[in-house]
């Protein structure tokens, strides 16, 4: 399975950026054990649209548009579920079990994500009612992507 990390915005040179490449270098490597053969990052340029509503719509159709046909969707948004990292890595390991060729985990921009694009991801998912900064929210799902990895390998990164 391919697992794309497509956001809204560019993460610049800095702390952000090298953790985003640390994580992912460790997924790639550790999920080959499991089936995951690459990971690539897709980066959208932030809509200069007047209204929030439309940013958020051109942002929707260019991040759709740059995604395989029949990718699974896990859009990270303040309005989904907020599963543990056991409960993430077993809707990872579905993802897998089911055949999924490519999984696309989905970062907004400083709008949010459209309803339009949240209606149509597989999973909603959520680290909380707190706004965090895109370049951080990187971090994070990649950490839980590389965690959900080692978890589905029995790996001792992972302690409950």
């Amino acid at each position: 399975m391919q697992l794309i990390l497509a956001a809204i915005g560019r993460l610049k040179k800095g702390p952000e950026r090298e953790l985003v490449a640390r994580y992912g270098d460790r997924l790639v490597k550790a999920g080959k054990a499991i089936g995951i053969s690459e990971f690539n990052t897709i980066e959208i340029i932030e809509s200069r649209a007047s209204s929030g509503a439309k940013r958020k719509q051109d942002e929707a159709r260019s991040l759709l548009s740059r995604l395989p046909e029949n990718c699974a969707i896990f859009a990270f948004d303040e309005r989904g579920k907020s599963p543990n990292s056991r409960q993430f890595a077993k809707l990872v390991g579905q993802q897998l079990d089911g055949g999924t060729q490519t999984l696309a985990l989905i970062i907004g921009g400083p709008d949010g994500l459209d309803p339009g694009l949240t209606d149509q991801a597989d999973k909603l998912i959520s680290f909380g009612a707190a706004t965090f900064p895109h370049q951080l929210v990187r971090v994070l799902v990649l950490e839980q992507a590389y965690r959900a990895v080692t978890i589905l390998t029995n790996h001792p990164y992972h302690r409950d």
